[in-house]
């Protein structure tokens, strides 16, 4: 196969500078922040970097799917489970609206994901051309940040910043419109390092007062979520609330960061929430929320964490000082990057937890009992298959779920 990018003279050098496509300026780029695995549906507006792909298919794996939403809810869990952006490549128009909805669950969830989406070319702009789509419009709610690229030579520039604003702060996707002419025009451009991003620590007074608000409880909770979680983040949750026999439960489809047999882990809060744990968390006198933003879900609407002003003290830990604020007003808001957060409370903060020794045996109580699989008609017990999976499979076994809704027969219709 001779790629596209031979044929219009990629790689030509010139005046000792090495020319290149938009479509390798790009591929280059993603190769720069060590990119290796690339989820898409091909398609023609955005050939250039598809050849440029084929071009280094021994360093970034191409997995193709069936359907644009299957591409990005790809890339949204690549980035969830790795903390690295997930990346994925969708056709203009109809490939843009399909894949909208893998983008949207990557901002509620907070998972670092770059979408690049082909484009009409430049010259056709604003003329309503074929499948053209006014992106900036269209994923400006759904996203952290949206761009078009109008120039090739910027590529590096704007691929940059688009992985530095899909992992700073809150993490989250990034939108990156590509022209299908801009990828095949050939520029002379330096590839850009990537960025260091700073990451914000508590400070010595944020500490104390943590440690004097928890020191006053007689009923706290830890309330984990959110995106940005690594390995030493989890190590530090665990070990922070075994220290302060703290009860612990999870946010909204965040169950995994903390063991669930651990005797500190109470439950998660979600749609399908122990009604004794709901209860506990509105007869709580403390919530400790890290990395979790407390969105509709888990607060059953706003009902178990009352907004703007919470029944409980509130203490909010988040990595992104503007969603402190937004909806609740914390008694200590704490901007801080949850792992920083972590390590330090580690160090730093140990209580008497013999306040609420009860509190927590109670909770995990409740949770061992609401796990028990209860009777249920016909021959096929969901939970007891549940609970049967969960002794079977190893610990690092990835379920997901599906709705499937069959059409009746003609004879079921009548």
């Amino acid at each position: 196969m001779r790629s596209l990018s031979n044929q219009i003279g990629g790689g030509n050098e010139t005046g000792g500078q090495r020319l290149r496509t938009g479509g390798q300026v790009l591929i280059d780029a993603l190769r720069k922040h060590d990119v290796d695995t690339v989820f898409c549906v091909p398609g023609e507006s955005y050939l250039g970097a598809l050849d440029a792909l084929y071009d280094v298919r021994d360093s970034i794996r191409v997995i193709t799917c069936r359907h644009e939403s299957g591409a990005t809810y790809a890339a949204e869990a690549y980035g969830k489970l790795t903390g690295k952006p997930g990346i994925a490549f969708v056709t203009r128009g109809p490939g843009a609206c399909n894949g909208s909805i893998g983008v949207h669950t990557a901002f509620q969830d907070s998972s670092p994901m770059i979408l690049f989406i082909g484009q009409v070319p430049r010259e056709f702009k604003g003329r309503e051309a074929f499948q053209e789509v006014d992106y900036n419009a269209m994923f400006a709610p759904l996203s952290k940040w949206v761009v078009e690229v109008d120039d090739a030579a910027r590529l590096p520039e704007i691929t940059a910043r688009a992985f530095a604003t899909a992992s700073s702060g809150r993490p989250g996707p990034v939108v990156v419109a590509l022209p299908e002419d801009m990828l095949v025009d050939e520029v002379e451009v330096a590839d850009v390092s990537v960025a260091r991003l700073s990451a914000p620590e508590p400070s010595e007074g944020d500490l104390a007062a943590f440690r004097d608000i928890l020191s006053a409880s007689t009923r706290p909770l830890v309330v984990f979520g959110g995106g940005g979680w690594t390995a030493d983040s989890v190590a530090d949750l665990q070990a922070f609330c075994e220290a302060n026999g703290l009860p612990t439960l999870a946010s909204f489809r965040t169950q995994d960061i903390f063991d669930n047999d651990h005797p500190n882990f109470v439950g998660e809060l979600g749609y399908n929430t122990n009604p004794k744990l709901a209860q506990r968390v509105k007869d709580a006198d403390l919530i400790i929320s890290i990395g979790a933003r407390l969105g509709e879900t888990a607060t059953m609407g706003y009902t178990l964490v009352k907004a703007p002003k919470p029944d409980q003290k509130l203490i909010h830990v988040y990595p992104d000082h503007s969603e402190l604020g937004r909806v609740f007003q914390a008694d200590l808001p704490i901007a801080s990057d949850i792992g920083a957060f972590l390590a330090q409370a580690r160090r730093h903060i140990q209580v008497d937890p013999s306040n609420w020794a009860s509190w927590l045996e109670d909770g995990r109580a409740e949770f061992d009992v609401w796990t028990v699989p209860g009777e249920y008609p016909g021959p096929l017990n969901l939970a007891e298959a549940f609970v049967q999976m969960r002794d079977i499979l190893p610990d690092d076994a990835i379920l997901t779920t599906c709705l499937l809704y069959t059409s009746p027969s003609p004879r079921d219709r009548g």
